[in-house]
């Protein structure tokens, strides 16, 4: 069996300019920060990070707004963290924002294989600029297509050593998602088990969506 365990220093390895990374995460509940503060580590620029939110400041993905090296921002919100805002507004900043629902079937259509669906929200908004409109029994619906991304970092409550996943309340959120949607797909683990440790109604995300852990996470 593949051994997934890694270390913070081999993470790194796998950050490049210009990458496309899933950040899970809901105002920083569920977002693997010792990968968050890796990825700031590393020194990487001109990335796009596609997340739920950008957090509040000080928490999760706020930190990586903070070091103006992100190119790109796709998120169902920013009003949390006014830094955003502030970036986007001066143009330093690209932000595309997407209806939440809209947001997590775009990346189930990324992970799933499927080419994109139909959907009537944002209809009549900005939301609906530069994409296609299809009618089905004379009702009109938006396109919206999948979304992949290079790398997935995910936070596990409970992570065995194949790569299964437990999360624990809320913090499961986006996260067995986004690891479906992605080339490559790291875990931070609160806590790392032994396989077959985790009972099989537990498992939130199989092992097979999962490439590496990294131990440590608070």
């Amino acid at each position: 069996m593949k051994n997934k365990i890694i270390d913070i220093k081999t993470f790194k390895e796998f950050l490049k300019d210009d990458m496309s990374i899933m950040i899970g995460g809901f105002m920083g509940n569920g977002t693997p920060e010792i990968l968050v503060d890796a990825i700031i580590e590393s020194g990487i620029k001109n990335y796009t990070i596609i997340v739920n939110d950008t957090a509040m400041p000080g928490v999760g993905t706020s930190k990586l707004i903070a070091t103006k090296r992100v190119k790109k921002i796709i998120a169902s919100h920013i009003g949390l963290n006014p830094q955003t805002g502030q970036l986007m507004t001066a143009k330093e900043l690209e932000v595309e924002l997407i209806p939440q629902g809209t947001l997590a079937e775009r990346i189930r259509c990324g992970g799933s294989g499927i080419g994109g669906f139909l959907t009537p929200t944002g209809l009549g908004t900005d939301v609906e600029i530069g994409k296609e409109k299809i009618t089905v029994d004379g009702k009109a619906y938006l396109l919206e297509l999948p979304l992949r991304a290079d790398l997935a970092i995910i936070r596990g409550s409970i992570v065995d050593k194949s790569g299964n996943v437990f999360f624990a309340g809320t913090t499961r959120n986006f996260n067995p998602l986004m690891a479906t949607a992605c080339d490559l797909v790291v875990a931070a683990a609160e806590k790392i088990v032994e396989k077959g440790e985790i009972e099989s109604e537990s498992i939130m995300l199989p092992g097979i969506f999962v490439d590496y852990i990294v131990g440590g996470e608070k």
